[in-house]
C-alpha cells in the first residue's frame, strides 16, 4: 500500500467534496467526539456548523481548541483523510458578514438544515448557534493499493 501526504489544495478539495466530518472537542481531560455537517469556505479557511446548545458547545465556549477529521473511504485499501486544528468561534447576530456567508455555503447542499434544524419547540430554536472552526493547521493522507497515487 502506498501513503502519501496531501498538499493544502488537495486536504481542501476534500473538504469541498465533503459535509460530513467528526469533531472532538475536549473539557477537564475528557475528549468528546461527534459527527458535524459543515460547510467548507476555502476562501476564509473555515468550516461553518451549526448546532443546538448542548455539551459540545459547551465544552467548546469554555475550551475552544478543536481537531475535525474528514474522510472518503473506498475500501480499506483506498481511503484519503483530512485532519484539521482549529479554533471554535461563534457567530453572533451582529456579525452579518458571518451569518451571510455561511448561509450562501449551506444553500449549496440540499439538505444543509438536517439534521441540527429538525423541528424543535420554539423554546428551543432560540438555541441554535451558529458557529466556526478557523482552521489553523490542517494535514492529510491518501493511501492506494499499487505504485501509483
Amino acid at each position: 500500500m502506498l501513503i502519501r501526504e496531501l498538499t493544502t489544495d488537495q486536504c481542501f478539495d476534500l473538504l469541498e467534496r465533503s459535509n460530513l466530518g467528526r469533531l472532538a472537542c475536549a473539557r477537564d481531560g475528557q475528549p468528546y467526539i461527534v459527527p458535524v455537517n459543515y460547510s467548507f469556505d476555502r476562501v476564509r479557511k473555515c468550516l461553518y456548523v451549526f448546532s443546538t446548545i448542548g455539551q459540545k458547545v459547551a465544552w467548546m465556549r469554555e475550551n475552544p481548541k478543536v481537531c475535525v477529521e474528514v474522510d472518503e473511504v473506498r475500501d480499506k485499501d483506498h481511503w484519503t483523510t483530512v485532519v484539521i486544528f482549529g479554533r471554535y468561534e461563534e457567530i453572533t447576530d451582529g456579525d452579518t458578514d458571518a451569518r451571510k456567508r455561511a448561509q450562501d455555503l449551506f444553500q449549496h447542499r440540499v439538505e444543509w438544515w438536517f439534521p441540527a434544524a429538525g423541528k424543535l419547540p420554539e423554546k428551543e430554536a432560540e438555541a441554535v448557534v451558529l458557529y466556526r472552526i478557523v482552521i489553523d493547521r490542517l494535514s492529510g493522507r491518501h493511501a492506494s493499493r499499487g505504485t501509483k497515487a
